[in-house]
């Protein structure tokens, strides 16, 4: 049986060149169709991209025609069908936010990389922080604070000196940016199946914004992240390329 293949593409013009080049070669089915969606960008076209096509249960294989491309493979336009039959699945569970504001009204989102609280004022934000119906810090004074993914840990959490967690571990990273008080906290690996709540001290003064992913949400006085077992997003990569790898070759640059 041929391969179907749903290409998709970002609106940069090497992605859209990219995109008309492999579908003159390779054709074109739509996505519900299709054995495989090939997304071409960087990463966070295929943040996107996972995000928007999650109902289909269908594998999202990337190459770069972005930036950095951490979730994506090297862009080639030949060979493309036997490189995925060849290509190896990695599954990802997101993190399912629920951030409740001032006004009282509850936004839900999902993130594959990271839930992130941050301060949206010119004083820093202070934070509750609660795991499993546990307060574990009455307060933390930080420009903010994030609960990372092992696939995302290598994003904003990486940069804000939290660890690289391995792919496959049940653990998630609770990393503090910037914090001011506890000055030295580094932040703590929680088990997967944790539930953290912060909590916005002086919301009024200091007001806080949450962000899933891309999605904003201004004026949180409560967040609430826990992972989503039943949601599964599934991303190919070209042998021994796999997230496993590029988590630990992340280590060594």
């Amino acid at each position: 049986m041929s391969l179907r293949i749903a290409f998709v593409a970002s609106d940069s013009p090497t992605a859209r060149t990219a995109h008309a080049a492999l579908v003159g070669r390779y054709g074109q089915v739509p996505e519900e169709e299709a054995d495989v969606i090939v997304a071409l960008g960087g990463d966070g076209f295929m943040l996107s991209t996972l995000h928007r096509t999650q109902h289909l249960d269908i594998p999202v294989y990337g190459m770069n025609r972005g930036t950095v491309g951490f979730l994506m493979n090297e862009y080639s336009e030949s060979d493309l069908k036997d490189r995925l039959k060849a290509a190896e699945e990695e599954v990802i569970n997101p993190l399912s936010m629920r951030a409740t504001c001032a006004d009282g009204t509850v936004h839900e989102a999902l993130a594959l990389n990271e839930v992130s609280v941050l301060r949206s004022g010119p004083q820093a934000a202070k934070l509750k922080i609660t795991v499993d119906g546990r307060l574990r810090m009455d307060e933390l004074v930080c420009d903010g604070a994030l609960l990372a993914t092992p696939a995302g840990s290598t994003a904003y959490n990486y940069s804000a000196h939290g660890p690289i967690l391995p792919i496959g571990s049940d653990v998630l990273a609770l990393t503090a940016i910037a914090p001011f008080r506890p000055r030295r906290w580094r932040g703590a690996l929680l088990p997967k199946t944790a539930h953290v709540r912060f909590d916005v001290l002086e919301a009024d003064k200091r007001p806080v914004m949450a962000e899933a992913d891309s999605n904003l949400v201004a004026d949180v006085v409560s967040v609430e992240i826990r992972s989503e077992p039943g949601i599964e997003h599934r991303i190919l990569f070209d042998p021994g390329h796999g997230l496993e790898e590029r988590l630990i070759r992340e280590q060594f640059v």
